[in-house]
């Protein structure tokens, strides 16, 4: 496989004391492949030119579990960060965005958006679908996206705070241009 830079994020680490990781820590032990910290949930901007599997064998041979990673090309993700995703969507303090990564783009794309619960009291809306990535819109309450995600995807993902997708565009050296028309 071609080395090049990479997103790393991890999947359940740090929930409910399950898989402990120290991300700053983990980020410090590959700081030869230019691995930068986004955050405690395990997002790992990979800077420097590695390959998926060499990148996956270093991680894993520095943790005593074995965590379930998604590894996606810094290209993917700085393309993902530069679309208006959220534009035409509703927007205030009580709604959050999201971005739920999968291990590879689903084969079928549904009829979006999705809701859950469907109609109006929903808590997760998916609003669009970007080859792995799945984008959504959060209220508070007790569903949450990747449980949203993983339903109707029949698979494992993993969820982010949009602005930690800001962050990393930032990190990987672009200016991730805003989603919002101001």
């Amino acid at each position: 496989m071609v080395a090049m830079a990479c997103v790393v994020f991890f999947r359940a680490v740090n929930v409910g004391g399950h898989q402990k990781l120290q991300p700053s820590l983990l980020a410090r032990a590959l700081a030869e492949f230019g691995v930068v910290n986004v955050g405690a949930a395990g997002t790992f901007v990979v800077r420097g030119p590695v390959s998926q599997a060499k990148l996956r064998a270093e991680i894993l041979r520095r943790l005593p579990f074995k965590p379930e990673l998604m590894t996606c090309p810094a290209r993917d993700v700085l393309a993902l960060v530069r679309g208006a995703w959220f534009r035409e969507t509703p927007e205030g303090k009580d709604i959050g965005r999201f971005v739920s990564v999968m291990p590879q783009s689903p084969r079928m794309k549904p009829k979006l958006p999705i809701e859950q619960p469907v109609g109006g009291k929903w808590e997760v809306r998916i609003v669009a679908i970007v080859g792995r990535f799945a984008l959504s819109l959060r209220r508070l309450g007790q569903t949450y996206s990747d449980t949203v995600v993983e339903k109707h995807f029949n698979g494992p993902a993993t969820t982010r705070n949009w602005n930690t997708l800001e962050t990393v565009g930032s990190l990987l050296g672009k200016s991730p241009t805003r989603n919002r028309d101001h």
